[in-house]
């Protein structure tokens, strides 16, 4: 039983320590972007972008940040022992073949999320932000946080892992989510996207053009995007949603009540004006 309580109590200083790790990223990454930034917005944009993503953190994270955490951390104790990998022993094959199979089904989750209307009309709060900053991976409806929750805890009953390795690689991942959405610039980026998603790529993926935008579905690994056919390699000319915007909390939360097709439709039945 020592043995035991002695390897949960390492377990968890290592998830503290990798939070620890993805906090001091965040910060990081936001001051290296504040001072030399890859592309330049407004400082009106960037300031909207900041506050709203912020609230939307504060508002949605701190909460769901518990729930996912205890949610997955649960279903992981519960069924730990059956799955794909409950057969392997701990050690650095399982963890990286965990790592992989949870990359691989959040590039899929990204796909439906894009695919699917009743997914986007969530997920489109996340594309909605006009500037490209790390606080945009803050950047998402309250709904659709708890839709991935659920997702992803069936597929930790899928796979059947640790529940601190569990932990572990959403921490990894949350890393990852900050470092391509800042708005730097990576020595040897080209090279690097070849292995792992970097804002360059992610940056197309926030285009205003959905024909660009519905691509780059990586989370860490590059390799999805080039074996499924959804990898694109420009520069996006503008960032966020063409005909909808939120600027700040409460319109972030109601813009996935309104589609892009009834505000064409409502656009079409409003007399416009002689410029």
């Amino acid at each position: 039983m020592g043995a035991l309580e002695h390897a949960g109590n390492a377990d968890m200083a290592v998830t503290g320590a990798l939070f620890g790790l993805a906090i001091l990223a965040f910060v990081t990454l936001l001051v290296i972007e504040k001072f030399k930034p890859y592309r330049y917005f407004t400082k009106k944009v960037y300031k909207k972008s900041i506050v709203t993503n912020t609230t939307a953190f504060l508002v949605n994270n701190i909460i769901l940040t518990i729930l996912r955490a205890s949610s997955l951390f649960l279903v992981a104790q519960q069924f730990s022992s059956i799955g794909l990998l409950s057969g392997l022993q701990n050690g650095p094959l399982k963890w990286l073949l965990a790592f992989a199979l949870f990359d691989l089904a959040i590039y899929a989750w990204h796909v439906a999320s894009h695919k699917y209307e009743w997914l986007w009309r969530f997920h489109k709060v996340h594309h909605s932000d006009k500037s490209f900053n790390v606080s945009t991976g803050f950047r998402f409806h309250v709904f659709d946080l708890l839709l991935e929750i659920a997702y992803k805890c069936l597929f930790v009953i899928v796979i059947g892992v640790d529940a601190y390795l569990v932990l572990s690689i959403e921490i990894i991942e949350l890393f990852f989510i900050f470092f391509h959405h800042a708005n730097i610039r990576v020595p040897n980026e080209q090279l690097i996207s070849n292995y792992i998603i970097t804002p360059c790529l992610h940056r197309t993926h926030h285009s205003t053009l959905r024909i660009e935008h519905d691509s780059n579905y990586g989370i860490v690994l590059a390799v999805w995007d080039r074996i499924f056919g959804t990898r694109k390699e420009l520069v996006p000319v503008n960032i966020g949603l063409d005909l909808i915007e939120a600027e700040n909390f409460i319109q972030l939360f109601s813009l996935a009540f309104i589609t892009e097709r009834k505000f064409k439709q409502l656009l079409g039945l409003i007399p416009k004006g002689k410029k």
